[in-house]
């Protein structure tokens, strides 16, 4: 059962005036809906929400009127520059109910030697319990080679959850370390193959100029001797 008790109030004024209002007395606007119910317009406390909605998928507890209701965040609108909630749309659901929740993939433990390790999906779509909700995926990476490829068919789930991400969208892919030589021959083969010419560095003309100087010298040298 969730932790996160939120006491909400019910609103009836609307509208981006009455929302600034709402968010003015650090408090947040917020809509429940879903199993074919009223859509229920609330205000819940601001700073109890955002420590509530820290972790991705938390399970939260709403209260109005003393009657307690099991929802879940599925859109949740945030300030671009301030660490703000602007408004949260959240889904009634009910104890013993299933839902689809994309999960965070964790990687854990160090690939092989001279390998880079890529995730290719960073969460898998579930469908668990709502009260059962996993705050994350492991995946272990501990020793894998080079051309080790995990797809999420291979992925090893919490118990009672079922994979809704396609069994074989690749999630892990390792691959050999570039070294620095070859990624800069296949870079200028690139740019060959574009028509770019790369503007001479500082340290290819301080070269350049010494060897300049050299052959002037050895030519002076040899005229003299002449």
């Amino acid at each position: 059962m969730s932790d996160n008790k939120l006491v909400a109030e019910t609103r009836t004024q609307f509208g981006k005036g009455a929302a600034r209002k709402i968010r003015r007395d650090n408090k947040i606007p917020a809509v429940m809906y879903g199993h074919g119910s009223e859509p229920v317009h609330i205000t819940l406390p601001g700073h109890q929400s955002m420590l509530a909605l820290k972790q991705s998928n938390a399970l939260l507890t709403i209260v109005i009127d003393g009657k307690e209701q099991l929802a879940l965040a599925k859109d949740v609108q945030r300030d671009p520059i301030k660490p703000v909630i602007e408004h949260i749309d959240l889904v009634i659901v009910n104890k013993g109910e299933k839902v689809v929740v994309d999960v965070n993939v964790h990687l854990e433990g160090d690939a092989a030697p001279e390998t880079v390790v890529t995730t290719d999906h960073t969460s898998l779509q579930l469908e668990v319990l709502a009260t059962d909700i996993p705050e994350s995926i492991t995946v272990s990476v501990e020793g894998l080679k080079a051309g080790t490829q995990i797809l999420a068919g291979q992925v090893e789930l919490p118990e009672g959850a079922t994979l809704v991400t396609d069994a074989e969208a690749l999630v892990v892919n390792v691959t050999a370390q570039v070294s620095e030589e070859a990624l800069e021959a296949e870079l200028s083969e690139a740019e060959a193959e574009a028509g770019i010419e790369r503007e001479e560095s500082d340290e290819d003309a301080a070269q350049s100029g010494a060897g300049d100087t050299a052959a002037d010298g050895d030519g002076d040298k040899a005229a003299d001797e002449a």
